[in-house]
């Protein structure tokens, strides 16, 4: 596709999503509905509010170009001619008032009915990043509302897994053991709902050692929310580590952590998925986005092949 039809696309979208997007402009443009939170414990934690409630305002001063105004929100202008068709008809004017998105994307109308699901596979879009610049939508069956963020233009985020994920070779406990919950949208089997698991739910004996999967700096050790007592490690090329629920922390903000080193015990605190004691483990990856969850199970899978 060339850029003619890159741009007659982003204005077709505009032509139908420009009066929701400017709703304080227009007394009679619908408010956007962001559909009611409902999942795992630990994903409330890091749950953002939704892209489309971030919207700022810019107002064109002398001297400024698309290219500057982008940079000056680290975004790109493709992003800015997608939520702003008077950018795409001239050059910017002094006194314009634009909008500005949080990040790299575009906003899209969807027909009535569709689903996170659809959305996300219509798009080849990453179920996390779409659940998670879309304020945590409560599942992926649930119908979305009249407009949805698309994280990334000119961004792929169809990647299954970070690069050199291997470099993470230990295993959080003394031994392998059964997953309780698994990472993504799934039925809990206790709530008996569709959620999104940000991690896996690795089921052992309160008191069971906990040990780093691979050496890095202690970017948090305390309580948390829901989490209860945390450790997370911030590890080389952008990878981080988190052990949730433990019942005591061995080790403090900012220490130096070695591969397989004693981090704390498995417990039950916070808000955990189940009532036996667990481990909650979780790996992201450091993205345009912040923190996005990686399926551990891709990792794990190559520990024990």
């Amino acid at each position: 596709m060339n850029s003619q039809s890159y741009l007659y696309l982003f204005t077709t979208l505009l032509w139908f999503i420009n009066p929701l997007l400017l709703m304080q402009a227009n007394a009679q443009s619908q408010p956007m509905k962001i559909p009611t939170p409902s999942i795992s414990e630990e994903a409330k934690e890091v749950c953002p509010l939704p892209a489309l409630s971030r919207l700022q305002r810019h107002t064109i001063t002398t001297g400024e170009t698309i290219e500057t105004i982008a940079q000056k929100y680290n975004l790109i202008p493709p992003t800015l001619l997608a939520f702003n068709r008077v950018l795409q008809k001239s050059p910017p004017t002094v006194g314009t008032e634009i909008i500005i998105p949080p990040y790299n994307g575009i906003a899209v109308k969807v027909p009535t009915g569709t689903t996170w699901k659809n959305v996300a596979e219509n798009y080849n879009i990453r179920a996390d990043a779409l659940y998670e610049v879309n304020g945590c939508p409560q599942t992926l069956e649930q119908q979305t509302p009249e407009v949805v963020f698309l994280p990334g233009v000119n961004w792929s985020p169809g990647r299954k897994t970070p690069p050199q994920i291997s470099s993470l070779k230990g295993y959080p406990l003394p031994f392998e053991t059964r997953v309780i919950l698994g990472y993504g949208w799934l039925l809990h089997p206790i709530k008996n709902q569709v959620v999104f698991h940000s991690g896996l739910d690795l089921i052992a004996n309160s008191g069971t050692s906990v040990f780093s999967v691979g050496e890095g700096i202690v970017a948090f050790a305390g309580k948390q929310g829901n989490y209860g007592n945390l450790v997370v490690i911030n590890h080389a090329a952008g990878k981080q580590t988190r052990y949730a629920h433990l019942d005591s922390i061995n080790v403090k903000t900012g220490q130096k952590i070695a591969q397989a080193e004693l981090l704390g015990t498995v417990g039950q605190t916070g808000k955990p998925d189940f009532e036996e004691a667990h481990l909650h483990f979780e790996i992201r990856y450091n993205s345009p986005f912040g923190w996005v969850a990686e399926n551990p199970n891709s990792y794990i899978e190559v520990i024990f092949k």
